[in-house]
Protein backbone atom coordinates (compact mmCIF):
# COMPACT_ATOMS: atom_id res chain seq x y z
CA UNK A 1 0.00 0.00 0.00
CA UNK A 2 1.30 3.46 -0.85
CA UNK A 3 2.13 5.54 2.21
CA UNK A 4 2.65 9.30 2.34
CA UNK A 5 4.42 10.75 5.38
CA UNK A 6 3.58 14.39 6.09
CA UNK A 7 5.52 16.44 8.65
CA UNK A 8 3.33 19.43 9.59
CA UNK A 9 5.32 22.38 10.90
CA UNK A 10 4.27 25.91 11.80
CA UNK A 11 6.27 28.88 13.00
CA UNK A 12 3.63 30.57 15.16
CA UNK A 13 3.31 27.98 17.91
CA UNK A 14 1.44 29.38 20.91
CA UNK A 15 3.59 27.67 23.52
CA UNK A 16 6.90 27.79 21.66
CA UNK A 17 7.16 30.20 18.70
CA UNK A 18 9.69 29.25 16.00
CA UNK A 19 9.94 25.76 17.46
CA UNK A 20 10.71 23.96 14.14
CA UNK A 21 13.87 26.08 13.77
CA UNK A 22 15.21 25.38 17.27
CA UNK A 23 18.63 23.72 17.14
CA UNK A 24 19.13 20.43 18.96
CA UNK A 25 22.67 19.23 19.65
CA UNK A 26 23.29 15.52 19.22
CA UNK A 27 25.80 13.09 20.68
CA UNK A 28 28.62 14.22 18.38
CA UNK A 29 28.10 17.91 19.13
CA UNK A 30 26.40 18.55 15.79
CA UNK A 31 23.44 20.93 15.96
CA UNK A 32 20.47 20.35 13.66
CA UNK A 33 17.12 22.08 13.63
CA UNK A 34 14.06 20.31 14.99
CA UNK A 35 12.48 20.14 11.54
CA UNK A 36 15.61 18.51 10.12
CA UNK A 37 15.71 15.90 12.88
CA UNK A 38 12.01 15.17 12.36
CA UNK A 39 12.59 14.78 8.61
CA UNK A 40 15.51 12.42 9.23
CA UNK A 41 13.27 10.35 11.50
CA UNK A 42 10.67 10.13 8.72
CA UNK A 43 13.25 9.20 6.10
CA UNK A 44 14.31 6.22 8.22
CA UNK A 45 10.84 4.63 7.96
CA UNK A 46 10.81 1.59 5.69
CA UNK A 47 8.10 1.36 3.06
CA UNK A 48 7.25 5.07 2.85
CA UNK A 49 6.41 6.13 -0.69
CA UNK A 50 7.00 9.86 -0.13
CA UNK A 51 7.97 12.26 2.66
CA UNK A 52 6.98 15.92 2.64
CA UNK A 53 7.17 18.86 5.04
CA UNK A 54 3.90 20.81 5.18
CA UNK A 55 4.22 24.41 6.36
CA UNK A 56 2.76 27.88 5.94
CA UNK A 57 6.00 29.73 6.67
CA UNK A 58 8.77 30.66 4.25
CA UNK A 59 11.43 30.44 6.97
CA UNK A 60 10.60 26.81 7.59
CA UNK A 61 10.40 26.13 3.85
CA UNK A 62 13.86 27.64 3.32
CA UNK A 63 15.34 25.57 6.13
CA UNK A 64 13.68 22.35 4.97
CA UNK A 65 14.76 22.79 1.37
CA UNK A 66 18.34 23.51 2.51
CA UNK A 67 18.75 19.88 3.60
CA UNK A 68 16.84 18.37 0.67
CA UNK A 69 13.30 17.98 2.01
CA UNK A 70 10.29 18.25 -0.28
CA UNK A 71 7.99 21.04 0.92
CA UNK A 72 4.25 21.51 0.42
CA UNK A 73 2.98 24.99 1.27
CA UNK A 74 -0.32 25.15 3.14
CA UNK A 75 -2.52 27.95 4.42
CA UNK A 76 -2.21 29.82 7.69
CA UNK A 77 -5.78 28.83 8.60
CA UNK A 78 -4.90 25.23 9.53
CA UNK A 79 -5.81 24.83 13.20
CA UNK A 80 -3.59 21.81 13.86
CA UNK A 81 -1.34 19.22 12.25
CA UNK A 82 -4.19 17.01 11.08
CA UNK A 83 -5.82 19.86 9.19
CA UNK A 84 -2.43 20.70 7.66
CA UNK A 85 -1.96 17.07 6.59
CA UNK A 86 -5.40 17.10 4.98
CA UNK A 87 -4.57 20.25 3.01
CA UNK A 88 -1.18 18.85 2.00
CA UNK A 89 -2.84 15.67 0.71
CA UNK A 90 -5.33 17.74 -1.28
CA UNK A 91 -2.54 19.91 -2.71
CA UNK A 92 -0.66 16.78 -3.79
CA UNK A 93 -3.73 15.43 -5.53
CA UNK A 94 -4.29 12.40 -3.28
CA UNK A 95 -3.39 8.97 -4.62
CA UNK A 96 -2.19 7.35 -1.39
CA UNK A 97 -3.65 4.45 0.59
CA UNK A 98 -2.39 5.67 3.98
CA UNK A 99 -1.27 9.11 5.14
CA UNK A 100 1.03 9.36 8.17
CA UNK A 101 1.23 12.51 10.28
CA UNK A 102 4.70 12.51 11.83
CA UNK A 103 4.48 15.67 13.88
CA UNK A 104 7.43 18.01 13.64
CA UNK A 105 8.00 18.12 17.39
CA UNK A 106 8.84 14.42 17.82
CA UNK A 107 12.39 13.97 16.50
CA UNK A 108 13.05 10.90 18.65
CA UNK A 109 10.26 8.88 17.03
CA UNK A 110 11.77 5.48 16.14
CA UNK A 111 11.08 4.24 12.62
CA UNK A 112 9.40 1.09 13.92
CA UNK A 113 6.74 3.16 15.69
CA UNK A 114 5.52 4.34 12.28
CA UNK A 115 6.02 0.95 10.64
CA UNK A 116 4.01 -0.82 13.36
CA UNK A 117 1.34 1.86 13.11
CA UNK A 118 0.84 1.30 9.38
CA UNK A 119 0.76 -2.48 9.89
CA UNK A 120 -1.87 -2.04 12.61
CA UNK A 121 -4.10 0.04 10.36
CA UNK A 122 -3.83 -2.51 7.55
CA UNK A 123 -4.62 -5.39 9.92
CA UNK A 124 -7.70 -3.69 11.41
CA UNK A 125 -10.09 -2.62 8.65
CA UNK A 126 -12.58 -1.24 11.21
CA UNK A 127 -10.08 1.45 12.24
CA UNK A 128 -10.25 4.80 10.48
CA UNK A 129 -6.95 5.94 11.91
CA UNK A 130 -4.27 4.52 14.16
CA UNK A 131 -1.92 6.09 16.69
CA UNK A 132 0.88 4.56 18.82
CA UNK A 133 0.86 4.18 22.58
CA UNK A 134 3.83 3.30 24.76
CA UNK A 135 3.39 1.62 28.14
CA UNK A 136 4.98 3.79 30.82
CA UNK A 137 7.50 2.37 33.22
CA UNK A 138 7.58 3.81 36.71
CA UNK A 139 10.21 6.44 35.94
CA UNK A 140 8.31 7.81 32.95
CA UNK A 141 5.04 7.86 34.88
CA UNK A 142 6.71 9.71 37.75
CA UNK A 143 8.00 12.29 35.27
CA UNK A 144 4.54 12.82 33.79
CA UNK A 145 3.03 13.27 37.24
CA UNK A 146 5.78 15.70 38.27
CA UNK A 147 5.23 17.76 35.12
CA UNK A 148 1.52 18.09 35.89
CA UNK A 149 2.27 19.10 39.49
CA UNK A 150 4.37 21.92 38.06
CA UNK A 151 1.70 22.88 35.52
CA UNK A 152 3.73 21.59 32.58
CA UNK A 153 2.40 19.43 29.76
CA UNK A 154 4.95 16.65 29.78
CA UNK A 155 3.00 14.31 27.55
CA UNK A 156 -0.41 12.95 26.65
CA UNK A 157 -1.87 9.71 27.97
CA UNK A 158 -4.36 7.37 26.32
CA UNK A 159 -6.93 4.88 27.53
CA UNK A 160 -8.45 2.23 25.28
CA UNK A 161 -10.85 -0.70 25.48
CA UNK A 162 -11.54 -3.95 23.65
CA UNK A 163 -9.54 -4.39 20.48
CA UNK A 164 -7.37 -1.43 21.50
CA UNK A 165 -10.11 0.96 20.39
CA UNK A 166 -9.41 4.41 21.85
CA UNK A 167 -11.69 5.65 24.62
CA UNK A 168 -9.97 8.94 25.50
CA UNK A 169 -6.79 10.99 25.33
CA UNK A 170 -5.77 13.56 27.94
CA UNK A 171 -2.99 15.88 28.99
CA UNK A 172 -3.74 14.73 32.51
CA UNK A 173 -2.23 11.44 33.68
CA UNK A 174 -4.93 8.79 33.22
CA UNK A 175 -6.01 6.31 34.41
CA UNK A 176 -5.51 7.16 38.07
CA UNK A 177 -3.61 4.37 39.82
CA UNK A 178 -2.91 5.63 43.36
CA UNK A 179 0.20 3.48 43.47
CA UNK A 180 3.96 3.98 43.48
CA UNK A 181 5.97 2.00 40.94
CA UNK A 182 9.61 1.05 40.65
CA UNK A 183 11.64 2.90 38.01
CA UNK A 184 11.55 0.01 35.53
CA UNK A 185 8.23 -1.50 36.62
CA UNK A 186 5.48 -1.59 33.96
CA UNK A 187 2.42 0.51 34.79
CA UNK A 188 -1.15 0.61 33.42
CA UNK A 189 -0.58 4.13 32.06
CA UNK A 190 0.14 4.56 28.35
CA UNK A 191 1.98 7.53 26.89
CA UNK A 192 0.37 8.63 23.63
CA UNK A 193 2.92 9.15 20.88
CA UNK A 194 1.88 12.01 18.59
CA UNK A 195 1.94 10.11 15.30
CA UNK A 196 -1.12 9.21 13.24
CA UNK A 197 -1.87 6.98 10.27
CA UNK A 198 -5.12 7.93 8.54
CA UNK A 199 -7.25 6.47 5.84
CA UNK A 200 -7.37 9.30 3.27
CA UNK A 201 -11.15 9.62 3.24
CA UNK A 202 -11.24 10.06 7.02
CA UNK A 203 -8.42 12.60 6.93
CA UNK A 204 -10.13 14.65 4.23
CA UNK A 205 -13.40 14.71 6.21
CA UNK A 206 -11.72 15.97 9.38
CA UNK A 207 -11.44 19.72 8.59
CA UNK A 208 -15.19 19.88 7.95
CA UNK A 209 -16.19 18.68 11.41
CA UNK A 210 -17.08 21.14 14.15
CA UNK A 211 -14.53 21.48 16.94
CA UNK A 212 -16.11 19.89 20.01
CA UNK A 213 -15.86 20.74 23.71
CA UNK A 214 -13.35 18.00 24.52
CA UNK A 215 -10.92 19.06 21.80
CA UNK A 216 -11.33 22.66 22.97
CA UNK A 217 -10.68 21.86 26.63
CA UNK A 218 -7.74 19.49 26.13
CA UNK A 219 -6.23 21.10 23.06
CA UNK A 220 -5.83 17.64 21.50
CA UNK A 221 -6.63 17.32 17.80
CA UNK A 222 -7.28 13.55 17.95
CA UNK A 223 -10.31 14.10 20.19
CA UNK A 224 -12.21 15.47 17.18
CA UNK A 225 -12.26 11.94 15.77
CA UNK A 226 -13.70 10.52 19.00
CA UNK A 227 -16.23 13.32 19.34
CA UNK A 228 -17.45 12.46 15.84
CA UNK A 229 -17.75 8.74 16.59
CA UNK A 230 -14.77 7.67 14.51
CA UNK A 231 -12.88 4.46 15.32
CA UNK A 232 -9.32 5.10 16.51
CA UNK A 233 -6.88 2.21 16.94
CA UNK A 234 -4.25 2.52 19.69
CA UNK A 235 -1.29 0.46 18.53
CA UNK A 236 1.01 -0.52 21.38
CA UNK A 237 4.65 -0.10 20.40
CA UNK A 238 7.86 -1.15 22.14
CA UNK A 239 10.64 1.23 23.10
CA UNK A 240 13.39 -1.38 22.53
CA UNK A 241 15.65 0.59 24.83
CA UNK A 242 14.99 3.90 23.10
CA UNK A 243 13.94 6.95 25.06
CA UNK A 244 11.15 9.07 23.66
CA UNK A 245 10.02 12.63 24.31
CA UNK A 246 8.26 15.39 22.40
CA UNK A 247 9.41 18.99 22.29
CA UNK A 248 6.49 20.92 23.78
CA UNK A 249 8.26 23.55 25.90
CA UNK A 250 11.68 25.25 25.92
CA UNK A 251 12.54 23.17 28.98
CA UNK A 252 12.28 20.03 26.82
CA UNK A 253 15.35 21.01 24.74
CA UNK A 254 18.00 19.97 27.30
CA UNK A 255 15.96 16.86 28.14
CA UNK A 256 15.90 15.75 24.50
CA UNK A 257 19.57 16.63 23.99
CA UNK A 258 20.48 14.52 27.02
CA UNK A 259 18.48 11.61 25.62
CA UNK A 260 20.23 11.92 22.24
CA UNK A 261 23.61 11.97 23.95
CA UNK A 262 22.76 8.87 25.97
CA UNK A 263 21.44 6.98 22.93
CA UNK A 264 24.30 8.09 20.66
CA UNK A 265 22.08 9.92 18.19
CA UNK A 266 24.21 12.28 16.12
Amino acid sequence: MSTLIVIPARYASTRYPAKPLVALTGATGAAKTLIRRSWEAAMAVEGASRVVVATDDDRIRTEAESFGAEVVMTSTSCANGTERCAEALANLGGGYDIVVNLQGDAPLTPAWFVEDLVKGLIANPWAELATPVLRCEGAMLAGLIEDRRNDRVGGTTAVFGAGNRALYFSKEVIPYTGKAYGATEPTPVFHHVGVYAYRPETLMAYPGWTVGPLETLEGLEQLRFLENGRAVLCTEVEARGRQFWELNNPSDVPKIEAMMAEMGIA
